[in-house]
């Protein structure tokens, strides 16, 4: 996969020297590039030669002077230039494998790449590490990377991955520690499989890496209705366990949703230490409601309005503090309304994976004047549910009329929009 540029940031060098969307970078300083690490790293000088292949097929060479640390203002297709990393594992809770036919295509990509983990924090399980990566790794000092443990046990590794190659993982963590590279931790809890005394197991065993892991997530395993293997959900009993053998352990937090599984209040932000996996639902709530409880309300608003929140079933209780605070204000009406996933199932309560006509359904028989949506439910920078269709779609269908929070940990977009009414 080429270089290939996806748009030109204004009045940037790029801009200036006529860089246009579709134009393929072919080298710097006659270096190919594979990534955006790559990139990153041959674009700090302060004289380089850039070879461009325009739409039209001409290629261009260009001398570019400049800061040493300037960048060319250039947006990329993707990270990645050359092949993705594929996924080799078949994981007994993997996602990708449990979504039925229709969905966005990237939505079935199953990637498992070090660079994708380095740049954007994406989730890598290491089986598909190899020597010529960790030389790379090991001489750009790259990290911090993000990492898919589950579990330590090697023959549970390989058992839950599927993947004779998983049973390495302790190999290859402390590998990471011996050479001062840093990960992120992730462990998705599968009863049966790797709660309890495995759970122990596997964070005394990150323990001993000591601070080369910065932080350990525990999220409970997602499971939808088209799941054809059979998985325990995490219910109120292992729940509360898991938060217990959690708290044993430093730089350990458990997911959102096994404080609401287990009927307990979400800690307070020293919990989370830094909020360093925040995307993985770890002290989103917290985050989101302490940030809110910051910001200043107005006392009323010039005539009466009403706000809905359509939201995920875990951002309930959170927002329904919201709107008890935000309903004093006087002549607004704040309602929160859960969408329920019909599409998926009962068990799937997060924003991300709700579609067009399960929030059709949750928002026609509700009257409002405007309903507040998290970006997470939408692709980044698009109007497009997970399902395909558009929010333009559901405008149509609904009938209604909506406001795309796009901080998604914050609520100060939604107090600067009851500020105009």
């Amino acid at each position: 996969m080429p270089a290939v540029v996806d748009s030109v940031i204004k009045n940037s060098i790029a801009d200036e020297i006529g860089i246009e969307k579709g134009d393929e970078l072919l080298s710097i300083d006659g270096v190919e590039l594979c990534d955006m690490i790559d990139y990153n790293f041959y674009i700090k000088s302060e004289v380089i030669t850039i070879e461009i292949k325009k739409n039209s097929g001409e290629v261009e060479e260009i001398e570019i002077e400049k800061d040493y640390d300037d960048d060319l203002g250039i947006i990329f297709e993707s990270a990645v230039f050359d092949r993705i990393k594929p996924c080799l594992n078949h994981c007994i809770f993997c996602f990708v494998d449990q979504q039925p036919k229709g969905l966005r295509d990237t939505l079935y990509i199953k990637d498992d790449d070090y660079r994708l983990s380095y740049l954007q924090g994406t989730y890598i399980t290491l089986t598909n590490l190899n020597d010529k990566d960790k030389e790379r790794i090991k001489r750009m000092h790259l990290g911090p990377f993000y990492v898919s443990i589950h579990t330590t046990n090697p023959d549970l590794r390989v058992k839950m991955l599927r993947n004779p190659n998983a049973g390495k993982c302790l190999e290859n963590l402390e590998w990471f520690r011996k050479n001062k590279i840093p990960f992120h931790a992730q462990i998705v809890l599968c009863p049966g499989y790797n709660d309890g005394k495995e759970l122990e197991r596997t964070l005394n065993d990150l323990a001993k890496l000591k601070k080369t892991v910065l932080s350990v997530a525990i999220v409970p395993v997602g499971i939808t209705q088209f799941r054809n293997q059979p998985l325990k959900r995490v219910d109120k009993k292992c729940a509360m366990e898991t938060i217990e053998i959690a708290s044993k352990f430093k730089r350990v937090c458990c997911s959102d949703e096994f404080f609401l599984l287990a009927d307990k209040p979400i800690p307070p932000a020293k919990y989370y230490g830094s909020f360093s996996q925040l995307d993985d639902g770890v002290g989103a709530l917290r985050l989101t409601f302490d940030d809110f409880k910051k910001l200043e309300l107005p006392k009323s608003v010039s005539k009466p309005y009403k706000i809905a929140f359509a939201c995920s079933y875990a951002a309930e209780k959170m927002l329904n503090k919201v709107a008890k605070k935000m309903s004093k204000i006087k002549d607004l009406k704040v309602e929160v309304c859960p969408v329920k996933s019909e599409y998926w199932g009962q068990d799937i309560t997060v924003a991300g994976l709700i579609t067009t006509d399960d929030l059709i359904r949750t928002v026609k028989n509700v009257d409002a004047d405007i309903f507040v949506i998290p970006s997470v439910m939408l692709r980044p920078y698009s109007e497009d549910f997970l399902d395909g269709k558009t929010l333009s779609y559901v405008k149509e269908q609904s009938g209604k009329k909506f406001f795309v929070q796009n901080d998604i940990y914050s609520l100060k977009e939604v107090v600067e929009l009851i500020k105009t009414v």
